[in-house]
């Protein structure tokens, strides 16, 4: 990954966290890896367990951050979530996949999106 798209991803992530704190989201982890790759963010939404992906964009171009998370996407996410739970003890708390589209275009204030819910593991 270019050292700008790293920079890019980053900067949504952390205004992506500062979205969900302001929510009341408490953040548990970031980055979590997994043997199917990389949770953005894991969060609490009371007694919801939350896997949250962020897509940051520099332009909504393209249908916009939101777009970039497919069924395959969304398949992956779903793996490392299952892998994040049985890491867990305990019972399983009710789980959520929220996505995030973080826009960074130049000379604009940021947006983001928050799609809560934003598909099932089913």
């Amino acid at each position: 990954m270019t050292h700008a798209r790293q920079s890019l991803g980053e900067q949504g992530e952390r205004l992506a966290c500062r979205e969900l704190r302001r929510r009341g989201y408490a953040i548990l982890a970031t980055r979590h890896r997994t043997r199917f790759g990389e949770i953005d963010i894991v969060a609490q939404d009371g007694d919801t367990l939350v896997f949250v992906e962020v897509k940051a964009r520099r332009t909504r171009d393209f249908g916009g951050a939101l777009a970039a998370v497919g069924w395959r996407k969304q398949r992956r996410i779903i793996n490392m979530a299952r892998s994040y739970l049985m890491g867990l003890t305990g019972p399983q708390p009710p789980v959520r996949f929220d996505v995030i589209g973080v826009t960074l275009a130049t000379d604009e204030r940021p947006t983001v999106e928050v799609v809560v819910d934003a598909f099932r593991a089913g």
